[in-house]
C-alpha cells in the first residue's frame, strides 16, 4: 500500500497523473469553502459540510502519512502541521469557532508543498510559477486578513453583508486606498490597519518584481546546483560551470 500510494503522489505514470489532478482539483474545492466558511457559518448547512471536509482532509493526511519515506520528517514539515491544526478547527468548529479564519492558510501550505506546482512545471508555461506563487501569497493573505477583519469586528453584521465589507475594507487598506466609509474602531482596529497596509505592501511589491523582472529558467546546474539561470545563459553566475540549457522547443 505504501509503495501504491507513493506512486500514486509522486509518480509520473497516466494513472498518478490523474490521481494527482483530482486531488488538486479537490483541494482547491476545500480551499474555496475556507473562503466562503464565515458566511455559510450561521447556516444548518454549515457543520455537515464541515464535517465532510475534514474526513476527506484527514484521509489525504492519512494516505500521505502512508507514503511518507520518513513519518518524523514529514511530521515536522511546516505545511503537514498546518493541516493537522485544520483538520483540529473541522473537527471542532464550535470550539476554534474564533479560529476558523486561519483555514485559509491551506491555500499557502498547498504552494509550499509544491503540490499546486506540479502540472504548471510540466506544462510550457513553467517561466510564470514564481509570479503565480506571489499571486497566491497575496490571495492568502487578503482572505486570511479578511476572515481575521470579519470574526473579530464584523459579526454583529453576520452573514454575506459583514463579509463582503470586511473583504471590501482590506482591499481598500491593502491598496492603500483608503476611502474612509469603513473603518475600523479602537485601537486593535488601528492596529490591524497598520499591519494590512504594511503587509499589502509588501506582498504587492513582491508581486510587480516577480512580474516585472527578467525572466529566469530551471536548469541545474551540474556543479553548484543553482536552479535559476537566464534564458541565454552559458556559464552559471554562481560557479562559471558550462551550461547546456535546452531551447523551449526543445
Amino acid at each position: 500500500m505504501r509503495l501504491r500510494l507513493r506512486a500514486l503522489y509522486f509518480g509520473q505514470s497516466k494513472a498518478a497523473l490523474r490521481f494527482q489532478a483530482i486531488i488538486l482539483v479537490v483541494d482547491l474545492a476545500i480551499i474555496a469553502l475556507f473562503v466562503v466558511t464565515p458566511v455559510l457559518r450561521d447556516t444548518r448547512y454549515f457543520l455537515p459540510i464541515d464535517y465532510t471536509v475534514a474526513a476527506i482532509l484527514a484521509l489525504d493526511l492519512l494516505a500521505r502519512a502512508v507514503a511518507a519515506r520518513n513519518l518524523k520528517r514529514w511530521l515536522r514539515q511546516l505545511f503537514v502541521l498546518l493541516d493537522i491544526f485544520i483538520l483540529v478547527t473541522l473537527i471542532f468548529p464550535m470550539t476554534f469557532i474564533n479560529l476558523g479564519f486561519l483555514r485559509i492558510v491551506r491555500l499557502w501550505s498547498l504552494s509550499r508543498s509544491g503540490t499546486l506546482w506540479r502540472p504548471l512545471r510540466r506544462s510550457k508555461y513553467s517561466q510564470y510559477e514564481l509570479p503565480a506563487k506571489a499571486v497566491v501569497n497575496l490571495v492568502t493573505f487578503l482572505f486570511l486578513a479578511t476572515g481575521f477583519i470579519y470574526t473579530f469586528f464584523f459579526r454583529q453584521t453576520s452573514g454575506l453583508e459583514g463579509y463582503l465589507d470586511a473583504l471590501y475594507f482590506t482591499v481598500a487598506s491593502v491598496t492603500t486606498t483608503g476611502y474612509g466609509d469603513i473603518t475600523l474602531d479602537g485601537p486593535a482596529g488601528k492596529l490591524t490597519s497598520i499591519l494590512i497596509m504594511i503587509i499589502g505592501i509588501s506582498l504587492f511589491f513582491n508581486l510587480a518584481q516577480a512580474v516585472f523582472k527578467p525572466p529566469k529558467v530551471q536548469y541545474q546546474c551540474p556543479t553548484c546546483g543553482l536552479l535559476r539561470h537566464d534564458p541565454d545563459a552559458i556559464h552559471c553566475k554562481a560557479c562559471g560551470e558550462q551550461l547546456n540549457i535546452p531551447n523551449a522547443g526543445d
